[in-house]
C-alpha cells in the first residue's frame, strides 16, 4: 500500500512537471539568430537573395517577440516582407499563455491579425500562428503562416519549420539559424 502511494505521488509530481514546463514556456528561444542559407530549405527569394537574415528574439516568462532583418535582397512584388514577420512596422509580439490576440492591421492593408503561441507538451517546440485577413485593391484576401521552433541540445541552432498559405499558394520551409 506505501509503495502505491509513492508511485502515484510520482505520477502526480511527474504531471504537474510536465504541465508547468509548457505552462512557463520551456525553452527560452532568446538571443539574435543569423540565417544560415546552407542548411535552410525553400527559402522565400528576398531571403535567398539577401546578404544577411536576421531574427532577433526577446522572450520572458508572458511574451515571445520576434523582429525581422533583411540586409540586402529585394522584397517580392507588391511589397511586404515576404512572410518574414511584421517587417518595417515592428516585431511581432505573442503571448506565451495560449490565448489568441487580435489587433487592427495597418498601412493600405487594413483588416486584422490573429496571433497564438503554442508549446508542445514537452516544452521544446514552440508553435506560433498568425492569421491575417484584410483587403488589398479592392480584393479580401487571407493570409496564415505557422512557425514551429526548436533548438538544439547544445543552444545554438535554432530551426523554424514555416508552412505559409496565402492567394499567392502554399510554402513550406526550413529555416536553420545559429546563435551570434
Amino acid at each position: 500500500m506505501k509503495r502505491l502511494f509513492v508511485i502515484a505521488g510520482m505520477v502526480a509530481a511527474f504531471t504537474l512537471a510536465v504541465a508547468s514546463v509548457g505552462a512557463s514556456g520551456g525553452v527560452n528561444f532568446g538571443g539574435t539568430w543569423t540565417l544560415d542559407k546552407t542548411k535552410s530549405q525553400g527559402m522565400s527569394p528576398r531571403m535567398e537573395n539577401a546578404e544577411s537574415v536576421n531574427c532577433v528574439i526577446t522572450q520572458d516568462d508572458k511574451t515571445i517577440s520576434m523582429e525581422w532583418k533583411v540586409a540586402g535582397g529585394q522584397p517580392p512584388a507588391g511589397g511586404g516582407g515576404g512572410g518574414m514577420g511584421r517587417g518595417p512596422s515592428g516585431p511581432q509580439v505573442f503571448n506565451l499563455d495560449g490565448k489568441e490576440v487580435t489587433s487592427e492591421g495597418g498601412g493600405q492593408m487594413g483588416g486584422t491579425n490573429t496571433m497564438k503561441a503554442t508549446w508542445s507538451t514537452d516544452g521544446k517546440t514552440l508553435e506560433l500562428s498568425s492569421v491575417r485577413t484584410g483587403s488589398f485593391n479592392g480584393n479580401e484576401f487571407k493570409a496564415t503562416q505557422v512557425d514551429k521552433l526548436s533548438m538544439s541540445e547544445d543552444g545554438k541552432v535554432l530551426t523554424v519549420n514555416r508552412h505559409n498559405e496565402s492567394p499567392r499558394g502554399t510554402t513550406d520551409s526550413t529555416l536553420v539559424f545559429k546563435k551570434q
